[in-house]
């Protein structure tokens, strides 16, 4: 059984061997006779005797012995008994598929969770780890054996046979039974790989563990999506493809290209794809990322506003961005999208505080910032710097002063304003500064406020190094962001925030003068449309009223076009509002027809547009400083349909006028500035400003009513 089933011994692995008996037959001394040689060699053995029935039960009871029964293999004695043993063990396997692959699926994750993955830990196991070889056995021998689910068989073969000889050398060199490679294992590695330092064995053993990761993931995906379809094999098989965004439709769980993609002419096409699948936590189909890779158009330069978009969709995704981001590494899309990867692929962190590689650090960093974009106004800003903090390891210059000027031209190849290409530039160099000035200065002394004040230079950059501070210690170690650590960097934010603090600004009340159509001084509504680079500017005036906002963007939001931006304001007894949408070809009548039926109350926007619960809660706060002429509300909350709408509609049930808006979507997140005002002018009081509050946050985490 098990190893030695399988022909696959290691220097000093023990044999697994069991004496199996028909039933009814005794064993008498043939055991004995059978045991003692070998006890008396000095061979380590793992022995049972055992009938033909307590193997099945022992299997049917214990999920290890039946995996272990998978690997059986005759060595002497009845032929006929093996081959019958064998047969009944796969069919019984096969019969109970469906019920004990759920319980494989916990045990798998267990070990994981226990010891960790291959590819990334700093001292690695080349057996137990995940992407090691007891995954590579276990999906290779116990999901194959399934037949229920399409497993990537050849390449992880190949991958699992490579780990194999890396397990022969870790074991000759450690001289015992272990499957563990310490730092000063992989020099010697090296040699018996014939490759020419410790450091192409690392990046060797590591891209073996990653591989067979990847593949054990998405064929764990598949067995997770075949558990979940109906037992009924006719609807099971009745192929369903579901439009999610231009060129991109769901298949069961995984993200493919529906058939007029076209990627050789939309070269945003697999950013799009990836924020998807990210983004739904569903699987990128590698033959999609692969053909993406192959086919797709080259990014200009500077990158398109939709890209940059995408982009930070997928870095603020959450869990579903790791496996989509293995997902490019292995089918080579990654280097279509950031070149500079290889930088730092696969690279040791020098620290023993880092739990992993850069490259997946990075990635953790990443998920990590995603729960803190609430706390920040440009969560762009915010999940580029992530990606980017510890693009400039690997060099002999230290790494925040390496990475600032890579960072930089990154940042402006993606086509971010000088700004913010200055803030990402400037948080990647200055990562470290929260967490070291914290741990080593003392608080009181007003240099070490002004060291950190110095080198941040505003409190939009300080709230972006806070959350980044923190994002990159949560994915380094638990040790990294304990209670102590957390206190002394919060605390020194705090008082470099009080030092610099002069207001945060906010966009002021639009004055914007245009000329009113005949047609709207008539009591009509007016729509222009301008084609743009990336979709379509949308002109809506009419006469003011309360509401009339909501409507406007409710018509966008039950069409599903995204709104990137947004300006609204009152011009006399008009309103006027510039939308820019992420929908190209709209036409007026097309927009006058949907805005009638919203207007009329024909159509109910609040009905059918229902807030996403699993979306980080949003905020919603009153300024009540910001204006004299207005209320201001800031609102940030999950970019998803009907933001807007909901906001507009609860101001509008409260009888509440905007004066102004400000609607700007930065990758996952919605950030909204409205200024307010009593529908008779004025503004709002503290109790009525404490209700708009209320009823928006209200609106924006239950189904409207």
């Amino acid at each position: 059984m098990g190893g030695y089933g399988r022909r696959e011994l290691a220097p000093h692995s023990d044999l697994d061997v069991v004496l199996v008996l028909d039933e009814g037959v005794e064993a008498g001394e043939v055991a004995e006779k059978l045991w003692y040689p070998l006890w008396d060699s000095g061979t380590t053995i793992d022995h049972s005797v055992r009938e033909v029935p307590q193997m099945l039960a022992a299997a049917e009871a214990d999920l290890r012995v039946a995996l272990g029964l998978l690997d059986v293999r005759h060595l002497a004695g009845d032929a006929n008994l093996t081959l019958r043993l064998r047969a009944t063990v796969l069919a019984q396997w096969r019969r109970h598929a469906r019920e004990r692959l759920p319980a494989l699926r916990e045990l798998v994750r267990g070990r994981h969770e226990l010891v960790g993955e291959l590819a990334h830990m700093s001292v690695p196991d080349v057996k137990e780890a995940e992407g090691g070889l007891r995954d590579a056995t276990a999906v290779l021998r116990a999901l194959v054996a399934t037949w229920l689910v399409d497993v990537p068989h050849t390449d992880l073969e190949r991958g699992r046979q490579a780990l194999l000889d890396v397990r022969d050398l870790v074991q000759a060199t450690a001289g015992r039974a272990s499957d563990r490679i310490h730092p000063e294992m992989w020099s010697e590695l090296a040699t018996g790989l014939g490759m020419d330092d410790a450091r192409d064995a690392q990046v060797h053993v590591r891209t073996l563990g990653r591989r067979i990761t990847h593949l054990s993931r998405l064929s764990w995906r598949r067995v997770d999506d075949f558990l979940a379809r109906p037992v009924s094999v006719r609807t099971a098989r009745t192929p369903t493809l579901f439009p999610i965004a231009p060129g991109v439709a769901l298949a069961g769980r995984e993200i493919v290209l529906d058939r007029k993609a076209k990627p050789a002419e939309d070269p945003v096409l697999l950013l799009r794809a990836a924020a998807a699948a990210a983004e739904m936590d569903a699987v990128l189909a590698p033959p999609t990322a692969a053909r993406l890779a192959r086919e797709v158009a080259d990014l200009p330069v500077p990158w398109p506003a939709e890209a940059r978009h995408q982009l930070v969709r997928l870095l603020a995704s959450g869990r579903g961005l790791l496996p989509v981001w293995e997902t490019l590494e292995e089918t080579g899309a990654l280097p279509r999208l950031l070149p500079e990867w290889e930088r730092i692929r696969l690279l040791p962190h020098a620290s023993a505080i880092h739990r992993f590689t850069v490259d997946r650090h990075v990635v953790e960093t990443c998920i990590e910032a995603s729960s803190l974009i609430r706390q920040v106004n440009r969560p762009d800003v915010l999940m580029v710097a992530a990606l980017l903090h510890d693009i400039g390891k690997g060099s002999l210059t230290e790494h925040s002063v390496a990475g600032e000027p890579i960072a930089r031209d990154i940042a402006t190849r993606m086509g971010f304003e000088p700004a913010s290409v200055d803030l990402i530039a400037g948080l990647v160099r200055w990562h470290l500064l929260l967490a070291e000035t914290a741990t080593t200065r003392d608080h009181d002394d007003p240099a070490t406020v002004e060291r950190v004040a110095s080198r941040v230079g505003s409190t939009e950059a300080l709230s972006l190094l806070t959350a980044l501070t923190e994002a990159d210690a949560k994915a380094a170690s638990p040790q990294a962001w304990s209670t102590w650590r957390t206190g002394l960097v919060l605390e020194l934010s705090r008082r470099t925030h009080t030092a610099l603090d002069t207001g945060r600004s906010l966009p002021p009340v639009a004055d914007e003068e245009v000329e009113i159509p005949r047609e709207v001084r008539n009591g009509a509504v007016h729509f222009a449309v301008e084609a743009t680079p990336d979709g379509t500017r949308v002109t809506a005036v009419a006469p003011d009223r309360v509401g009339l906002l909501a409507d406007f963007s409710g018509l966008f939001a039950l069409q599903r076009i995204p709104v990137r931006a947004a300006r609204a304001w009152a011009q006399d007894v008009y309103s006027v509002s510039v939308w820019e949408v992420a929908e190209p070809g709209l036409d007026v009548p097309y927009l006058r027809e949907r805005y009638a039926a919203i207007a009329e109350g024909r159509v109910d926007p609040a009905s059918r547009l229902r807030p996403d619960p699993k979306a980080l809660a949003p905020t919603v706060e009153v300024r009540p400083d910001a204006s004299r002429q207005a209320t201001v509300l800031e609102v940030r909350a999950a970019d998803q349909p009907g933001v807007v709408h909901r906001v507009c509609a609860a101001l509008a049930q409260l009888d509440v006028a905007v004066r102004s808006a400000h609607v700007e979507t930065l990758g996952p997140q919605a950030v909204d500035v409205f200024y307010l005002q009593e529908a008779a002018a004025g503004v709002l009081s503290e109790t009525r400003a404490a209700d708009a509050a209320h009823a928006v946050r209200a609106a924006l985490t239950v189904e409207p009513r």
